[in-house]
């Protein structure tokens, strides 16, 4: 599954049951967009390690804070968050706040700092982790990475990509050449598992990363009416689709599960 936490908090800087739904939903594998680590509070990968039979790898890719005490209407972000920006993350280690958000920040003095960035956590065992550098497009207010493992469902080797890519407006198709590099580059022999917040329509995907297939079929954005799917689970080798579904989870995203099996071989479903 791959399901974007926002780190806990809404866009006004509430906090939501995110990673709780996370957890309740057991995945095998938990692509997990948006994740936080704060620095004196909340440790999503500690709960996530603790907690449950998850093992895996998080990748820090941003400073920032985290409002877990704001207040604001029913809906899940203010009316004009994309332009003037939200309530609930502040990033200002590569970019200025917004006006707005300067305005907000100063109303905000109990903040939590922090690392956002993304994880990889799998119930199958590990043979190799690594992290590949996608590094910051001139828009953006974080770094990007792709992080690739390699595991072993009972006795073969597959590989699963961990991806959270950048919005069309901010480059994401530099950022999607990037990754079709790496992918090229890596053992063509395993079957491959590509997924994540894509930040990016199916049919456009179909022409920046040709030749994968779509595991999950769901609207995940935005989480509360879903109109859009831009969380994909893509695959490559022959995986066969069970079954796959969006649930909400109190995120700007649905959570995105595709339940798979290996055709070759008589393996367990993986969920």
């Amino acid at each position: 599954m791959t399901f974007n936490l926002h780190a806990g908090v809404d866009g006004w800087g509430r906090p939501t049951g995110a990673l709780a739904h996370l957890i309740a939903l057991a995945p095998d594998i938990a692509i997990c967009p948006e994740l936080w680590r704060g620095d004196d509070g909340t440790d999503f990968v500690a709960t996530l390690t603790d907690t449950t039979n998850l093992k895996g790898q998080f990748v820090a890719l941003a400073r920032a804070e985290r409002v877990t005490t704001g207040h604001g209407p029913r809906r899940w972000q203010p009316l004009l968050a994309h332009f003037t920006g939200e309530r609930g993350l502040y990033f200002r280690e590569h970019r200025e706040l917004t006006p707005q958000q300067r305005e907000h920040r100063r109303a905000r003095p109990q903040v939590e700092t922090g690392e956002w960035g993304i994880g990889l956590f799998t119930t199958l065992p590990i043979e190799s982790l690594e992290v590949k550098s996608l590094g910051r497009l001139p828009r953006e207010k974080v770094r990007r990475a792709l992080i690739v493992a390699r595991l072993n469902l009972d006795g073969r080797s597959i590989q699963v990509l961990a991806l959270h890519g950048a919005h069309l407006s901010h480059g994401s198709p530099l950022l999607l050449r990037r990754v079709a590099r790496i992918v090229a580059a890596l053992d063509p022999d395993p079957p491959i598992i590509l997924a994540g917040d894509f930040n990016c329509w199916r049919p456009l995907l179909r022409v920046f990363l040709p030749g994968w297939t779509s595991l999950a079929r769901a609207r995940t954005w935005p989480g509360q009416h879903p109109h859009s799917q831009i969380d994909h689970i893509l695959g490559r080798g022959p995986w066969r689709r069970l079954d796959a579904g969006a649930s909400d989870g109190g995120s700007d995203h649905r959570a995105l599960r595709a339940d798979v099996a290996l055709d070759e071989l008589d393996v367990r479903t993986l969920g």
